[in-house]
């Protein structure tokens, strides 16, 4: 996830015509960042912000020292990069700023195929830009209540740091990607839980705080159940939490959600421009985040 693996964005400056320039994101553009995100009504509080910018490329449309528009890009090694935090503000869409945050992440992306999740308004957008659907998200979330007091199981614990290794090879297998720096990242900001099969880690997952309250994700395991019976270990501690938590449709696990008290809320389009990961013997049922995945 290095950004000097990045090849540099082609310069982009402010015209007579144009006086909106694209320019790296930097702290200085913080709060002008979560200003739009508000604006969208969007939940990323400023350490949502930070965490994902520490971890990829963000660009910025600047206007008089204000932020108009924001994007970032998470590589994943050479072969695949995620994108999101694609943001403009509304008193400047309609202008084409979009298709310049696009355009600037798929340039830093080079060779890399990208995933991301799109609302249905960034749809046409991204398919001009040769983006094709590859699935559909369920965001479910709310206040949190257990139904009944959580019973141990004796299957799932939670994680010590001497688990990270078997974590980051169940993550591979799962994605096909490496993704070592954003799972420390995750794993450091949050509670980890994994499930045991004969003594070792099988499945893992991790819960955060995040927007308005926490989320679970990701959620990696080998099949719905074991799924299922990591999620309820997470949920165990977020009894009376605001919890969100993004899955697929091809998960199974929506109903089951829904069932527990986190009703479905909205939904986006996953969709990839290039090559989907390959995918392995683990799954992953539920993301840490739209934008990193």
């Amino acid at each position: 996830m290095e950004a000097a693996s990045l090849p540099a964005a082609s310069p982009d400056p402010r015209s007579d015509t144009d006086p909106v320039a694209l320019v790296p994101f930097t702290g200085a553009h913080r709060d002008g960042a979560l200003a739009l995100s508000r604006e969208m009504a969007w939940p990323y509080r400023i350490e949502d912000w930070d965490f994902a910018l520490r971890l990829g490329r963000g660009f910025v449309l600047e206007r008089d020292g204000g932020v108009v528009g924001t994007a970032a890009l998470f590589p994943y090694g050479e072969s695949h990069a995620t994108v999101g935090m694609i943001i403009v503000a509304k008193a400047a869409q309609g202008r084409g700023y979009g298709t310049r945050l696009v355009a600037a992440l798929i340039e830093a992306a080079g060779p890399r195929s990208i995933l991301l999740n799109s609302t249905p308004e960034g749809r046409a957008l991204y398919e001009r830009y040769g983006f094709v659907p590859a699935g559909t998200l369920r965001q479910h979330q709310g206040p949190f209540t257990a139904q009944v007091p959580p019973l141990p199981d004796d299957r799932v614990r939670a994680m010590v740091p001497a688990d990270l290794g078997a974590v980051l090879r169940l993550d591979r297998a799962a994605t096909g990607l490496d993704r070592r720096p954003l799972v420390e990242a995750l794993a450091a900001a949050g509670d980890g839980f994994v499930l045991l099969r004969d003594g070792a880690p099988a499945g893992y997952a991790i819960s955060r705080p995040f927007g308005r309250g926490h989320v679970v994700g990701p959620v990696v395991a080998g099949d719905a159940a074991e799924a299922r019976r990591l999620i309820a270990a997470a949920l165990a501690r977020l009894d009376g939490r605001f919890v969100r938590v993004d899955t697929s449709t091809e998960s199974g696990l929506s109903s089951w959600l829904t069932g527990i008290g986190l009703p479905q809320t909205g939904d986006a389009l996953t969709m990839v421009r290039g090559t989907l990961p390959p995918a392995g013997p683990m799954r992953v049922f539920a993301l840490s985040n739209q934008s990193l995945n």
